[in-house]
């Protein structure tokens, strides 16, 4: 459906809401990877009761996606049917101290800006946050962590918005969190959470912060059009090492590339599209299995459909 058939669709309540609608939007504008074909329909909405009403309007047969940053995010060339709905920074980017060692963060905030944060109210075991790509709703969606430390244990509560538009507040536990996984039901778009922290002096944070980037800048393609960790790590292994073991450290398809300097990270060299992308990530996760028995699982997410005639199989043992 193109972006204005689906305007149609939503009716004359589209002129109350304060957010912004953009139709047949270029996914490619807005994720690192720069790839991807266009959304139906893309909507920024201005704070969570335009959100709200958005999703009273939207039919329940239209799909939704939620992204962020677009640093975790491989869209395919054929684009994305329904909505993208993508948080403002001015709704949804704000941090604020609400006493008792807890910060409030939006779920637009940067991943870095709440590390930030921690640091000027004095508050640590944030600092892992400061090397991480992403956004706090992506980070609440896939229990993000880095350095040891991961979302689940920082996060007190986590607000909400359900796909009718009604609001919640989510405990801890109904976050159900494991390794890179919330069991939170799908049709949640998050939009804020209440983290904890841990009185620490600013010597300490700024020492532990800045062992992050360091790390993170001597190991990470950073410059780099990337999408970040590729696989997850099938633990107790690391994937990079199962991937350099198989000898695809700078294996290349098309203008897709696995990294030199970090080989469980894919980069775009120029040129690649997403289809490049996405074989090239089912030819290493096919040759690792071959080489170790081990089967790697995407930590990319991958969404939209696929271009006819250049769809990717998934690898199957």
């Amino acid at each position: 459906m193109s972006g204005a058939a689906l305007l149609e669709r939503l009716g004359d309540g589209v002129n109350k809401l304060r957010g912004r609608l953009t139709p047949d939007a270029l996914m490619s504008k807005i994720t690192w990877f720069q790839v991807g074909g266009p959304a139906d329909l893309l909507f920024s909405p201005a704070d969570e009761d335009d959100l709200c009403a958005f999703l009273k309007l939207l039919p329940e047969d239209v799909p939704v996606l939620v992204v962020g940053m677009g640093s975790n995010l491989l869209v395919r060339d054929g684009g994305i049917e329904g909505v993208v709905i993508r948080l403002s920074g001015r709704g949804f980017g704000q941090v604020e101290s609400i006493g008792g060692n807890r910060l409030k963060a939006g779920a637009a905030v940067p991943d870095k800006k709440l590390a930030a944060a921690a640091l000027e109210a004095g508050l640590g075991g944030f600092a892992f946050y400061h090397g991480i790509p992403g956004a706090i709703g992506g980070a609440l969606r896939m229990n993000a962590g880095a350095n040891g430390t991961e979302t689940t244990d920082r996060v007190v509560e986590v607000h909400a918005v359900d796909r009718q538009g009604k609001k919640h507040v989510l405990s801890h536990a109904d976050m159900g969190y494991s390794y890179r996984h919330s069991q939170a039901s799908k049709d949640l778009i998050f939009t804020a959470a209440v983290f904890e922290g841990e009185v620490a002096s600013a010597e300490d944070i700024r020492k532990a912060m800045d062992e992050v980037q360091h790390h993170r800048e001597t190991v990470q393609p950073i410059r780099e059009k990337t999408g970040g960790s590729t696989f997850k790590n099938p633990l107790p292994h690391s994937s990079w090492k199962l991937v350099d073991e198989a000898g695809l450290r700078g294996f290349e398809v098309g203008g897709a590339q696995m990294s030199q300097m970090h080989c469980n990270f894919m980069i775009n060299t120029g040129t690649a599209t997403a289809h490049d992308l996405e074989t090239l990530g089912e030819t290493v996760r096919k040759r690792v299995y071959e080489n170790s028995g081990i089967l790697l699982e995407w930590e990319l997410k991958r969404v939209g459909r696929f271009e006819s005639g250049r769809e990717v199989n998934a690898f199957t043992p």
